[in-house]
């Protein structure tokens, strides 16, 4: 988390790196003298004064003789209730008694992880602090528990933010961080550095160890910085780790994660380790006591036999090195703070069967989630934004088609949008902090400052900057006071509720095992900064960019995009915005600062979060989110820095990207390698970066850019992809009716549950001829996933459901892209609803006026009302990514419209108004409709029938009233309609 500042001679706010520091040993002082005296008149009053003063007053807590049906027949008076109270009072002299007994066995040991007392929480507390500061000003107090260096600490010093890394409080940052060293890549790493350490270095007299020191102030040792500060690279933590794990620490507990190591324990250290008294020989260690040098003597006979054992496994696999993942870990230490999420064993989950293959398709978005689902959603919004523009304003003569067919990457990038896309788990968080958010205003309490969120195993965790107090229900405390959990049964149970996002900037950066992991850049108390070569900065920084335009767990928000995604602004241009350099930036930033400062205080508030949930929501404090992927000069650095300095309490957020890993004023620094590793060492991070390369930008760009309303389309883009012959000759051999109720023509319906499953997939393929990938196919009806076997299985079924033409060939095909076809005998009423419309005004109807009328009405025929409106509960879920509920009206309204007008031409207007009405039934809220519907109407010259066409407009509009286009109109055809509409009811 944020690290420590101190002022520098360029500028009094600009704030620099702080490099991890030897621990060091206090020296007592005379405070300590002054609190070790006030523990034990402390400690003689609550173990001696205590009983002495019972016992003169009350008496002792047994009674005389031993008769229990006695007691029971007896009055409850005063005196028995004041024994009863003493009893009571003397339980708790005894059980406080006890804590101090164990504690102070535990401190005069030296291990530092005392045992715990039943029940004894606060008590057992008290009983450690003032032990330990009786204890002090010894020679075991150095190796006490880690909450005796706390003591005497401010509240300020409590709540300042911190790193959440092994040698900080130890979250959910820590406890991953061991988890990714038992991947390839670390294991590799390791070996390498196992193969370079010379074999002499194992044997007893070159054999180092290290004893783990208590905390100093808030600041934890972790593997990392030993690593860093004896072996000269953090990395080489990993050796620390393969030569402790599993062997029997002094207070019996064992290494099993590289970032929960705690007070006392002992680490053996590879041959080379280098740093003076900190590093301790077995046989030769004058400046600890003998107790200590018995337990590191105990201790380096442990792992004889286990690095022995340990180096056959290795040559029998090849020298590689192996670590196996513990299925489920210990439960935390309460004494120690080494909090631990544990995740259940495999048995204990249902986690979803995935296909091993991804079937060429993108990986990157196969693996995102939340940014496919934005991806994807905010795709069908322009679709759809298009679709609509087209039909109103009569654009590029694409009203009610199909939108441009993608083809290449393109088509792969939109398959692999909706197998990996996960709308449902974006509106189960979009709901879970909105519904935080409420939760909170109701009881007048502030949002607290989110550093991360971790979703896992659908559950949400929020990593708070300091502790907030007890969340409000159904959240509930995580591993510590700094982690609010929400488990997605109770995230499922959140409705929708009219407030501000509270949490805009959570931007997902990757996965780590089963959980994943989203920062948010609006909190970080500085700038973030990410190294690494040019080309892998750009794949995170397009991914970000991308996820933050379209996620759907934001409102209104501004992100700044500088030295890169210049064409990303086509995926929201009302987000994004694209400046050309580092001065712009500047010039642009400084303004903003300021401006925002001032908001602030003018309204009251002491961050935007204090206001986001206020009266000014949804205004002033959408956050800004600044992309800076050109590395900044050292003069602009220190001017970002200065500008990032107070940027979390103004909602801003700063990611910059830099080659050399070294950025003045970064307050967390991350780097991204080539093999697509996202490290964090300080934040204890080493993700599975989420990425979006190159290619699969342009292709997401390309995307939208021909989903642009804007944007006039290459060709004449009105015939349908798939045509039907509507001939006698054409009759197909099976026919599926989709608009209305599911029904199927040429086919024996199955027998068993299947039978629901097969009519989905047959209506998926029906609804797009182009083609569909076997993984979009099994997406959509497993959502949660399936193995290749069951996909094979149905498909299959499938086949032989379908049957082959008279030729011998299989109705359901794959073409050269691997895609599922269908042949050109399976058609649906939607497709022969298309091939009749574009015949009627773009084929023979156009010359002839007869068939034109015939064809146009045949269309409408067809219309029994919306898609599959028979589809069962919990199926056909996939639709919500489809457009096809908006063509579909708009179809249907093309066809009313023209119909109308061929009638019309010949003044029949009860004929248009039949085929009107008759199109308002699947398209009840097209506006065009019931305009023309005024005009036939009022080509009755009918006003009683006018006029209660109009009231029925009014009372359909509801409070958002009348379209101005038909209010315009009904003026026009009827000026008295107001006042005819108000005496009519």
């Amino acid at each position: 988390m944020p690290r420590r500042r101190s002022p520098s001679p360029s500028s009094s706010t600009a704030p620099r790196n702080r490099t991890p520091q030897p621990v060091r040993v206090r020296q007592r002082t005379f405070g300590d003298f002054v609190k070790a005296f006030l523990a034990f008149v402390a400690l003689a009053v609550l173990l001696v004064g205590v009983p002495a003063a019972l016992a003169m007053t009350a008496g002792w807590p047994f009674p005389e003789t031993f008769e229990p049906m006695e007691w029971l027949k007896q009055d409850i008076s005063v005196s028995t209730f004041l024994g009863i109270l003493t009893f009571v009072v003397w339980l708790a002299w005894a059980q406080f008694t006890a804590c101090v007994l164990v504690e102070m066995k535990a401190a005069l040991s030296g291990v530092g992880v005392p045992g715990r007392v039943p029940g004894a929480g606060p008590s057992q507390l008290l009983a450690r602090q003032l032990v330990a500061a009786l204890l002090l000003v010894g020679a075991t107090a150095a190796s006490f528990t880690p909450s005796l260096a706390q003591l005497g600490q401010t509240y300020d010093d409590n709540q300042r933010p911190t790193v959440a890394a092994a040698q900080q409080t130890p979250g959910l940052f820590a406890q991953q961080q061991e988890q990714a060293a038992s991947t390839a890549a670390a294991v590799a790493e390791q070996a390498s550095h196992t193969e370079a350490t010379p074999a002499a270095a194992k044997k007893q007299g070159d054999t180092k160890f290290y004893r783990i020191q208590p905390p100093e102030g808030r600041h934890h040792d972790s593997l990392w910085e030993i690593a860093e500060r004896h072996l000269g690279d953090g990395r080489r933590y990993k050796e620390i780790f393969e030569l402790n794990k599993d062997r029997v620490q002094p207070d019996g507990s064992r290494l099993s994660e590289a970032s929960l190591i705690r007070p006392g324990w002992i680490m053996e250290m590879p041959g080379d380790a280098r740093g003076g008294d900190l590093v301790e020989m077995p046989d030769d260690a004058p400046k600890v006591s003998p107790e200590v040098q018995q337990q590191i003597s105990d201790y380096a006979r442990t792992g004889d036999g286990d690095q022995a054992q340990g180096g056959d496994q290795a040559q029998g696999s090849g020298g590689a090195a192996h670590v196996d993942l513990p299925q489920q870990r210990p439960a935390p230490s309460p004494e120690t703070g080494h909090a631990d999420l544990r995740r259940p064993a495999p048995d204990q989950v249902a986690t979803p069967a995935q296909d091993p293959s991804s079937f060429g398709l993108p990986e990157a978005l196969l693996t995102a989630p939340l940014l496919a689902a934005g991806l994807l959603g905010a795709l069908g919004h322009r679709r759809r934004q298009a679709l609509w523009q087209s039909a109103f304003a009569g654009i590029g003569g694409r009203r009610g088609m199909e939108p441009p067919t993608p083809a290449g990457d393109a088509l792969d990038v939109q398959d692999a949008l909706l197998v990996g896309a996960d709308p449902e788990g974006v509106r189960l968080l979009d709901r879970s902090l909105r519904g935080l958010a409420a939760s909170l205003a109701a009881e007048s309490r502030p949002l607290p400052t989110v550093y991360a969120a971790w979703m896992s195993n659908g559950d949400l965790h929020l990593q708070l900057a300091q502790p907030s107090g007890k969340p409000p229900s159904p959240w509930q405390l995580g591993q510590d006071q700094t982690f609010w959990m929400l488990a997605r049964a109770d995230a499922e149970s959140y409705e929708d509720v009219d407030t501000a996002a509270p949490y805009p900037g959570l931007v997902s950066l990757g996965t780590m095992d089963d959980s994943r992991l989203l920062l948010n850049l609006e909190s970080v108390p500085g700038i973030v900064s990410l190294s690494g070569r040019e080309e892998d900065r750009a794949a995170v920084f397009a991914s970000v960019a991308a996820e933050l335009a379209t996620n759907g767990w934001s409102d209104r928000m501004t992100i700044t995009l500088v030295g890169f995604g210049e064409d990303l602004t086509a995926l929201a241009p009302s987000r994004l915005r694209h400046l050309d350099g580092i001065e712009a930036l500047i010039e642009t930033m400084e303004a903003e600062t300021r401006q925002r400062r001032g908001a602030l205080g003018a309204a009251g508030h002491d961050s935007v979060l204090t206001g986001r949930t206020g009266p000014a929501q949804h205004t002033r404090w959408a956050p800004h989110l600044v992309l800076l992927a050109a590395e900044p000069s050292p003069e602009d650095a220190t001017t970002l820095a200065e500008l990032a300095a107070d940027a979390s309490r103004l909602g801003i957020g700063y990611l910059v990207g830099t080659g050399s890993g070294d950025l003045p004023g970064a307050a967390w620094e991350m780097e991204i390698t080539g093999e697509g590793r996202l490290l964090a060492p300080l934040l204890g991070l080493e993700l599975d970066a989420q990425l979006l390369p190159a290619a699969q930008r342009r292709a997401v760009v390309e995307l939208f850019t021909d989903a642009d309303p804007e944007r006039s389309p290459d060709g004449p883009g009105t015939t349908p992809p798939f045509l039907v012959d509507i001939s006698e000759q054409g009759r197909p051999a099976v026919y599926a009716r989709l608009v209305g109720p599911y029904e199927i023509i040429g086919l024996e319906t199955p027998d068993g549950e299947r039978s629901a499953l097969l009519h989905e997939a047959l209506a998926l393929l029906l609804l797009h001829r182009e083609g569909v990938h076997p993984r979009v196919l099994s997406s959509a009806l497993w959502p949660r996933g399936v193995t290749d076997d069951v996909r094979q299985a149905l498909l299959d079924r499938l086949r032989d459901w379908l049957g082959t033409d008279p030729d011998g060939t299989p109705r359901l095909r794959t073409d050269d892209a691997g895609r599922l076809t269908l042949a050109k005998s399976v058609v649906s009423d939607l497709d022969v609803l298309r091939s009749l419309y574009h015949e009627a005004t773009q084929g023979k109807g156009v010359d002839s006026r007869a068939v034109r009328g015939r064809l146009l009405t045949d269309a409408l025929v067809l219309v029994r009302g919306p898609l599959l409106a028979d589809r069962p509960e919990g199926r056909y879920r996939w639709l919500t990514h489809e457009i096809v509920d908006a063509q579909l009206p708009l179809l249907v309204a093309d066809t009313g419209l023209a119909l109308a007008e061929f009638h019309m031409e010949k003044n029949r207007a009860e004929k248009a108004i039949e085929a009107l009405n008759a199109a308002l039934r699947t398209a009840p809220a097209d506006e065009r409709l019931w305009n023309e519907l005024l005009r036939a109407t009022h080509a009755l010259d009918d006003p009683q029938r006018l006029t209660a066409l109009a009231s029925d407009l009014v009372t359909r509009s509801g409070a958002r009233g009348l379209p101005p286009r038909t209010e315009a109109l009904l003026d026009e055809l009827l000026p008295t309609w107001r006042d005819a509409v108000a005496a009519a009811g």
